[in-house]
């Protein structure tokens, strides 16, 4: 029996974070050693060496150490508390790591919570399946991990990328803008990346034909850009991204999703900024999905958890001060005539109309504009509402043809969605639904609060892959993958 958790242990490594925990596993355990056979150590060896398909650095866990508890040496004495107590270390950290992330995601890219969607606390959870895992080690990691197919697709993209020997690698030099039907001394080199073994065309042909042309749209899919067959400059750009870099992005992303795990509720919605979509999910899994436009990286989609509370039913909107000084006073002072084209009216603080011909354009104090509600309202016939210090919301619009392009990134902030009635057919109960299309229909303004209120979780994630193991790519639009993957190189 371990009297307590010996202090002196001088291989076992100083981890504080895990200290809480270790003394939790052996009070659960009545003190009693964990690691009594060999069979188990072995067991615990191979499941830290499969983190790598998580994406996590097996040597962290010092491994090596631990295989010398099978194969020990005469000459140098050993303590079987202090051996026992490293092996768990080893355990828990790895349990914890799957389950909430290598990084702290406070320390790297943080998110607001509103106080009624805290972040989860799964501390008994783990503890539950570290005590019981020690009769299935495969079944505690794996319990341990992200539940969801999101994580899961991801690691196993990641898990055959990583195996798999890097294909050669060669960038494609800049020049013209290739497009369909051109001859182009890049063109084999093109080919070369993308079909590989798979085209007819000879080596040095420089058609950018159509089965090059079909590739590049493959390509374009795969990487959230514009499947258009042109090679321009955001298509060389992803071109010119190794193999290894890719590896990286995948990587870091599963780091992302374990973070993303933790929050995403079984019945939510989750905002995938980087791509640009909706999820909503049922029961832990995705039910139905739409397109969004997000923000713009000036004006950037915060990540936040909250809960929507309530919709203004054929909103009008008040021009947040950030779009009135940058983006419409320049459009006044050009002409006055803009208010009356895009019905905007002019109010003080308190909702009193002002003359617009009365307000000094070049320096305006005290003035909001406010567009009525209407088929040219930004907000179109609904916004959905949640808590949060970002004055953000999920929206309607008028802008539909912008839902067509890949790059999605176009909004102040707020996210605007594509099907955002039938978004809010989800979030209502069924008795709420005659309500809520008798208030549209009138055509006025309405505040309606929700009977149910449905978390919210918007997100910021790089890379995913489809349920066939396929890779999927999105332009890191907010800039943020290259400092984490410096953090998790540094914390290996």
């Amino acid at each position: 029996m371990l009297e307590g958790l010996p202090q002196s242990c001088p291989q076992l490594p100083v981890r504080s974070a895990i200290s809480e925990h270790l003394n939790a596993f052996y009070q659960a355990r009545q003190f009693q050693p964990a690691w009594t056979s060999r069979s188990l150590l072995e067991g615990l060896l191979q499941q830290l060496a499969q983190l790598a398909d998580d994406g996590l650095d097996p040597a962290y866990y010092q491994p090596e150490r631990i295989r010398e508890q099978l194969y020990p040496v005469a000459s140098s004495p050993r303590r079987p508390e202090c051996d026992d107590l490293l092996a768990s270390q080893a355990y828990l950290q790895a349990l914890h790591h799957l389950a909430r992330g290598r990084l702290r995601q406070a320390d790297i890219e943080p998110i607001w919570r509103s106080p009624d969607a805290p972040e989860a606390d799964d501390r008994q959870r783990l503890l539950q399946i570290a005590v019981q895992g020690l009769a299935d080690l495969p079944g505690a990691f794996d319990r341990a991990r992200p539940p969801h197919a999101l994580y899961r697709d991801l690691r196993a993209a990641y898990a055959r990328q990583r195996q798999a020997a890097l294909p050669a690698w060669r960038p494609l030099p800049s020049g013209p803008t290739l497009r369909p039907g051109m001859r182009d001394e890049r063109s084999p080199l093109l080919r070369e990346l993308l079909l590989a073994g798979a085209g007819s065309a000879p080596a040095l042909d420089l058609r950018y034909d159509d089965e090059l042309v079909e590739a590049v749209r493959g390509f374009q899919l795969q990487h959230g850009l514009e499947a258009d067959g042109v090679v321009g400059a955001a298509t060389l750009a992803a071109l010119n991204v190794s193999p290894a870099s890719r590896l990286d992005q995948l990587r870091i992303n599963l780091e992302r999703l374990r973070w993303i795990s933790r929050d995403l509720e079984p019945q939510s919605l989750l905002v995938d900024i980087a791509g640009a979509r909706l999820i909503y999910f049922r029961d832990s899994c995705p039910f139905w999905q739409t397109r969004t436009q997000v923000g713009r990286e000036a004006r950037q989609t915060p990540p936040l958890k909250s809960r929507i509370s309530r919709l203004t039913l054929n909103p009008t909107w008040t021009v947040p001060p950030t779009i009135l000084k940058q983006d419409k006073l320049p459009l006044i002072r050009e002409d006055i005539a803009y208010l009356a084209r895009h019905q905007m009216r002019v109010i003080d603080a308190q909702g009193n109309a002002v003359d617009p011909y009365a307000v000094d354009w070049a320096n305006p104090r005290g003035i909001l504009l406010r567009q009525d509600a209407g088929p040219a309202n930004p907000l179109g016939q609904v916004a959905i509402r949640f808590a949060n210090p970002f004055s953000v919301y999920l929206h309607d619009t008028p802008s539909k043809p912008l839902f067509e392009r890949a790059a999605r990134a176009v909004s102040s902030g707020c996210v605007r969605v594509e099907s955002a009635l039938q978004l809010v057919d989800l979030l209502l109960e069924a008795d709420e639904r005659d309500t809520v299309a008798r208030l549209l229909q009138s055509g006025e303004t309405h505040e309606y609060r929700l009977a149910r209120q449905t978390p919210i979780l918007m997100a910021y994630w790089t890379a995913d892959a489809d349920d066939s193991g396929l890779p999927r790519y999105r332009p890191d639009i907010y800039k943020r993958d290259a400092a984490l993957l410096r953090a998790l190189d540094a914390a290996r």
